[in-house]
């Protein structure tokens, strides 16, 4: 019997991800979206290697970088839920029309089971929630590589996700649309791999969408407390 949702608000309260304060109801408190670090117009959609584009609301600093952080490595999953429906938001603005089935960019099992979740499917499951519809299982992690977030070069990150994915049923890929969600783009390494297995399985076109992106003078920083 699922509890009410009264009492799982009274139990586990919604908080803003990215300062923590308690709120009425699921989102972003006044202060934080005053503050947030906005990516404009001209930064929100950029392109990867290989023609590969992808949409961000934020830039992953200050206040956004400490919502990431709490979704990521401490436990917090309930961020995902207003870090997605953001996503959401920018996708739809940047890449309406472009896409018909939503995935995410999949950990391995190994940290799902330490951390207890994938946080970017939880971040496709809220986008899809503002959408009415569901996202697809289409890839799997095959080893427990280096977490990027603690690589420092740019080619030590694209070296590290090199044959790390592959497609669950590239039946279910087939002449898809697909919208490959993700947390944090930096270099972008982990979603052009992805978008490659993708659309070697018969994807018709690829594009992403990440809560965040890093600045481009701070791609080469490693991430505080990364595993």
């Amino acid at each position: 019997m699922k509890a009410p949702n009264w009492l799982l608000d009274l139990l586990f309260p919604p908080k803003c991800p990215f300062c923590a304060r308690v709120l009425d109801r699921p989102g972003v408190c006044a202060a934080c979206e005053k503050t947030l670090p906005w990516t404009e117009e001209r930064d929100s959609l950029w392109e990867l290697p290989g023609a590969l584009r992808c949409a961000a609301p934020l830039w992953y600093r200050d206040g956004a970088r400490q919502g990431l952080l709490r979704l990521k490595f401490r436990g917090a999953p309930g961020a995902a839920e207003p870090l997605g429906a953001l996503a959401a938001q920018c996708a739809a603005e940047r890449l309406s029309g472009e896409f018909d089935t939503v995935t995410w960019v999949p950990v391995s099992k190994k940290r799902r089971r330490s951390r207890g979740y994938d946080q970017a499917e939880l971040l496709a499951r809220a986008a899809c929630r503002r959408w009415d519809t569901a996202p697809v299982r289409l890839l799997e992690k095959t080893r427990d590589n280096p977490a990027q977030s603690g690589l420092r070069d740019a080619a030590a990150r694209w070296e590290n996700v090199r044959d790390v994915y592959r497609a669950v049923d590239p039946r279910a890929v087939e002449d898809r649309r697909i919208l490959l969600v993700d947390d944090i783009c930096t270099t972008g390494a982990t979603l052009c791999q992805c978008a490659a297995v993708l659309r070697r399985a018969g994807a018709a076109e690829v594009v992403c969408a990440a809560a965040a992106r890093t600045p481009p003078d701070q791609s080469d920083a490693p991430e505080e407390g990364a595993f």
